[in-house]
């Protein structure tokens, strides 16, 4: 009879592709992985993986037993999840969740906060998003969950929606040019910053490239968290989430003006998949994430 310790290791390795993502998803040491591997191949009396340019490749009994193993893993899993509880006030478990620098701005305080209410001692990290990626973390585990764009939603990863999000502008509140409205003309004729479209925000741009129009950009940054004082100190603009704008107005020398054109609005969500290692924890974790800030 095979260790149920191996299997999962099995899996794990067969859906991240490597020994490291599949220490990093069990939460084990490399070497732990690499002796369950090697246990696995004297049993099974076959390589199961090799090595490439690609990661970890199955062999062709690795991949027929690949659904097996992950089936049965599953059932028994879930059936002792059924029966087992999840204490967030003694959990001393990491969690991880991808957040773009916004929403490290905007939403890690509140999360933090409740973090320290609920589960005063489990360890969160959050990991830059990377919508190139955000499907591939999800469905191996190097998350457990993500907060983003709703249109950027993997086809096979679930999804709650937390509330929907307009665009605006912000602007220096000593600009000397743009008063409380702007017009289409001077939206394009003044100079702008862009962040980087990686974190998701690219509606804004697909909307001008659609219509043939083409803003003056003459800063291109990574992080949305320079932009207060970018923006407050320069007559440049900068067009971001109307909850994020109002935020940076309220603590810098800048205002929020409307749009002078029309940009479908955006549904911030829950993004995760089911990790039925330890599926009572995730599902915790993203019911703690939703219920904190769906009322923001």
């Amino acid at each position: 009879m095979i260790d149920l310790n191996l299997v999962r290791v099995f899996v794990t390795i067969f859906e991240t592709g490597s020994v490291s993502g599949a220490a990093e998803r069990l939460h084990v040491t490399q070497p732990s992985v690499s002796y369950a591997l090697s246990r696995l191949r004297t049993l099974l009396n076959d390589p199961l993986f090799k090595r490439s340019r690609d990661g970890m490749q199955p062999t062709f009994l690795a991949t027929q037993l690949y659904a097996k193993f992950r089936y049965s893993l599953s059932e028994i899993e879930r059936a002792i999840a059924q029966t087992s509880h999840f204490d967030p006030r003694v959990s001393t478990r990491g969690f991880r969740l991808a957040l773009s620098d916004l929403g490290e701005v905007f939403f890690l305080p509140y999360i933090l906060q409740a973090l320290q209410q609920q589960a005063p001692q489990a360890e969160l990290e959050v990991i830059q998003i990377d919508i190139d990626k955000l499907g591939e973390w999800l469905k191996t585990g190097k998350i457990d969950a993500a907060i983003c764009n709703r249109s950027e939603l993997p086809l096979d990863a679930n999804c709650d929606l937390i509330f929907d999000e307009r665009y605006v502008c912000l602007v220096s509140a000593e600009h000397p040019r743009i008063g409380e409205t702007m017009t289409m003309a001077q939206y394009l004729e003044e100079h702008h910053v862009v962040v980087s479209a990686v974190t998701g925000h690219h509606v804004v741009e697909d909307r001008l490239r659609e219509a043939g129009l083409e803003r003056k950009v003459r800063l291109r940054v990574p992080h949305f968290s320079v932009l207060p004082e970018v923006v407050s100190s320069s007559d440049l603009l900068v067009t971001l989430p109307a909850r994020v704008a109002r935020m940076f107005a309220s603590r810098s020398a800048t205002r929020v003006v409307e749009l002078p054109f029309a940009v479908p609005h955006i549904e911030i969500s829950l993004q995760w998949n089911d990790h039925d290692s330890d599926i009572l924890a995730q599902r915790w974790f993203c019911r703690l994430l939703k219920d904190t800030l769906m009322d923001l």
